[in-house]
């Protein structure tokens, strides 16, 4: 039950549930009882009590985000209020990054189990911590931590899956498989919703960044009901260029700007590296779309004079990264390049460096897993991608 009110009559709430013979009656007192609290808050957040007009009125609700919560009376569900500006998040009962802490415990218990070097273990629990695990310990907090992952992954998209921008990219880890060391792919997208936030789409685990690796997270990620993408940013990689074309169709593929000016230093001679990059540069650095496609054509005309070779190269990609400017200008910086993914590797990496070598994909996939799923709910509480001056949606 969501509370729209923080004012409760405690004996009706009482009689209501006694009526109803409810056999979790403290635990649906509990959430009652919550709920009311988190609304009040909110509700002082916004200047004014749901539903009220008021001239003193400085935010309103969007919504409710569902949240577990884990307590004595056992696991409930609540209902974590929305605003329309900023964010709420009732720090007095939920604790952040929850499930990342236990993934990292787990890995350390499931590593432990299957004999990775104590001078590894050593380093992962002094970072972490910890003092000790029994195996009853791991063998709960693996099985609870699984479940949240899996649920995780296969959760279907908010908004009604609707997500005009997607990014992608791979990671990779190394794992042990049959007696040997191999590396594996984690393939990460994400996405804007139509709030303005970023979100986790989907995460798979593969041999190999291939066609069909990126084949499979698309179609799932599209099968549980990812729609409305118009323009999905990426590096170059031809498995993921094709699966995009394959799964998502009708959207548009930007190249990222920072790959590809890398791709093409490496067709250009090493002593014009700096004016041919203040050149790629100044195509972006344009007020409108018109002004970018004209400077494009004059730099491919300035090199071809001085560097063929170079110009080419830039020619045939103009299409591809040259996508971003039908879009409106305030958001060309968010969509242009594949960097806040990134970033989110180079969390992703942070984390698992104290690991070195997973005993398994299942490994991999919890800790990975749990890191991307409180990135997610860090997303999604805070600050909005793309304001909300700017369409999210475009048709």
């Amino acid at each position: 039950m969501t509370a729209n009110s923080h004012s409760i009559d405690l004996s009706t709430v009482v009689s209501e549930h006694l009526e109803r013979a409810e056999p979790d009656l403290l635990r649906s007192l509990l959430q009652t009882f919550i709920e009311a609290l988190m609304s009040a808050e909110a509700d002082a957040a916004c200047g004014a009590p749901y539903g009220t007009r008021s001239a003193e009125r400085t935010n309103s609700r969007n919504g409710y985000r569902p949240r577990t919560f884990d307590t004595r009376t056992g696991t409930m569900e609540v209902a974590i209020p929305k605003l329309r500006t900023g964010s709420y998040f009732p720090d007095w009962l939920l604790e952040c990054r929850k499930r990342a802490e236990r993934a990292l415990t787990t890995v350390v218990a499931t590593c432990y189990l299957l004999g990775v070097s104590t001078r590894r273990m050593e380093k992962l629990v002094e970072t972490l911590g910890i003092t000790g695990l029994s195996k009853s310990q791991v063998s709960v907090m693996a099985k609870e931590l699984d479940e949240h992952v899996e649920s995780f992954r296969t959760r279907p998209p908010d908004a009604g899956g609707r997500y005009t921008f997607v990014a992608a990219d791979a990671v990779t880890m190394k794992v042990r498989e049959g007696g040997r060391v191999v590396n594996t792919h984690a393939l990460i997208a994400t996405g804007v919703n139509t709030d303005g936030h970023r979100e986790i789409l989907g995460l798979d685990i593969c041999s190999a960044e291939s066609e069909a690796g990126w084949l499979t997270l698309f179609r799932g990620v599209t099968a549980r009901g990812l729609s409305g993408v118009k323009l999905v940013t990426s590096d170059a990689h031809f498995g993921l260029v094709a699966a995009i074309g394959a799964t998502l169709v009708g959207a548009s593929w930007q190249r990222c700007r920072t790959h590809y000016a890398a791709n093409l230093m490496s067709v250009t001679p090493k002593p014009s590296w700096g004016w041919v990059k203040a050149m790629l540069h100044s195509i972006y650095d344009q007020p409108d779309a018109a002004a970018v496609h004209a400077q494009f054509d004059r730099v491919v005309d300035t090199l071809a004079e001085k560097l063929p070779i170079v110009a080419e190269h830039l020619e045939r990609a103009g299409t591809d990264i040259l996508a971003f400017p039908v879009f409106p200008k305030e958001i060309w910086r968010q969509i242009w390049s594949n960097n806040p993914n990134e970033r989110l590797n180079r969390e992703i990496r942070r984390r698992t460096d104290v690991v070195g070598i997973f005993p398994d994909r299942g490994a991999t996939i919890r800790l990975i897993g749990a890191v991307l799923a409180e990135q997610h709910d860090e997303w999604i509480e805070g600050r909005r991608y793309l304001g909300l001056d700017v369409p999210v949606s475009t048709t």
